[in-house]
């Protein structure tokens, strides 16, 4: 039987797609032994703080892409959340209640589906974790010694954006002291724009954190705009501080915001020590007022939240499986995707790839011209800064930089992907 820990989005996926390939399946969960301190529900699949999956859009948004992926590939959730849609414009916004309930009642409906409730404190020796940004703390532990330390217990992240969307007339490409290979861009402001920025990053609406989060994010990781209400010149000597570069001029600039490459394609960049718990809105009205970012097109922006995570690029392989043990899988938020959408991709993709392991067939990673597969070899690509990641343009394989319309563009990379995913689901079902 296979053994799947925790029933959120990712674990209910993979139970499903591996119900439905006639393998016995025991999924566990700590429920109703036991709540985390987000949930309340004894139900499967539980949302927790939202009820929106994000934008709809197949052709205009990587979210949305992601989602009609996940549809070829016969997602539970996906159905799940067509049946409880509520009105949202463009987005998928769930009746949280009916969607849990829907996708619980699948599940049961299995013969080969046995749900327990048990608290988990070891690793299987075969199987699938995907216990979530709230894995409970004897597990923790026990993968912190699997794994000689290689788990985070809080997200604290900065915004990153689109390589072609920064002004480069307003940056200069230079290493502090000289020292260095180019790896930075640098983005000057004169002390105008620098007291504008900060007296609107102080001011601006933060996003709300649970109790049980509050005080192991902020001592972990400072949020900038925290350290921005210490005194006006706090950035300057710290994040934003210009000391070591030079302008064409020769003079120093008054502050620098430092722009560092999230890949090595070079397609996304990470806003450096800029960490930030402000709400989505005030993020890209408050850092766009730098003028290298006045146009700037953010793939993720900033978060902070309790959320355990593996450092996944020194721990487990694209197709979710962990590098010392191949019949190990790991799915989730715990992986390194960021977002219910994402989450639940991961575990369907896991429950693809353990059961072709199990029947002696070697795992098969979706092409990087597909979200799922780029978010795949994202979490496996090194990264000595590595940072859970959502949906975005920027992490798939391009092919297109010669077409300058943003939106034909990404009309024809929801195109390409949805041709390979299609390929995709057909060599599953020949196998």
């Amino acid at each position: 039987m296979i053994q799947i820990v925790g029933a959120g989005l990712a674990g209910c996926e993979a139970a499903h797609y591996l119900a439905k390939q006639g393998a016995e399946v025991e999924l566990i969960d700590m429920k109703p032994l036991k709540f985390s301190p987000a949930h309340t529900s004894e139900t499967l699949c539980e949302l927790v703080c939202s009820n929106s999956l994000k934008s709809d859009d197949v052709y205009g948004n990587a979210c949305g892409l992601l989602k009609e992926e996940m549809r070829v590939l016969g997602s539970i959730t996906m159905a799940a959340a067509e049946k409880a849609r509520v009105p949202a414009g463009g987005a998928l916004a769930v009746d949280r209640d009916k969607f849990s309930h829907l996708v619980t009642e699948t599940l049961r409906s299995f013969k080969n589906v046995h749900i327990s409730s048990k608290i988990v404190e070891k690793l299987p020796a075969q199987g699938i974790v995907a216990t979530g940004p709230l894995t409970d703390m004897g597990l923790a532990e026990n993968i912190r010694e699997t794994y000689g330390g290689g788990l985070h217990f809080y997200d604290a992240s900065a915004p990153i954006v689109a390589a072609d969307s920064i002004d480069a007339s307003c940056t200069f490409t230079q290493d502090r002291y000289g020292k260095g290979t180019g790896d930075y861009i640098n983005c000057p402001l004169t002390k105008e724009e620098y007291e504008i920025f900060v007296r609107e990053l102080v001011g601006a609406e933060r996003a709300t954190l649970h109790d049980f989060e509050k005080g192991e994010i902020f001592e972990g990781c400072m949020p900038i705009e925290v350290m921005a209400a210490r005194g006006k010149d706090t950035l300057r000597f710290g994040t934003f501080k210009p000391v070591g570069l030079v302008l064409e001029d020769g003079t120093r600039p008054y502050a620098v915001l430092q722009l560092r490459k999230e890949n090595a394609a070079g397609t996304s960049y990470n806003l450096v020590g800029c960490q930030t718990n402000l709400k989505f809105g005030e993020q890209k009205r408050v850092f766009s007022l730098i003028p290298a970012l006045k146009n700037a097109e953010f793939l993720r922006y900033g978060v902070m939240h309790r959320n355990t995570y593996l450092q996944s690029p020194d721990i487990l392989n694209a197709d979710f499986s962990a590098k010392n043990n191949p019949v190990l899988f790991f799915a989730g938020q715990m992986t390194g995707v960021e977002g219910y959408v994402e989450s639940a991709a991961s575990g369907l993709m896991a429950g693809i790839h353990l059961w072709r392991r199990l029947n002696g067939k070697q795992t098969s990673v979706p092409s990087d011209k597909t979200v799922i597969g780029a978010l795949s070899r994202y979490i496996a690509t090194p990264n000595r800064d590595f940072q859970p990641m959502n949906a975005n343009y920027g992490i798939l394989c391009d092919g297109f930089g010669n077409v300058r319309d943003k939106k034909e563009k990404r009309r024809l990379l929801a195109e390409r992907s949805l041709e390979e995913i299609g390929a995709y689901a057909d060599s599953l079902r020949s196998f």
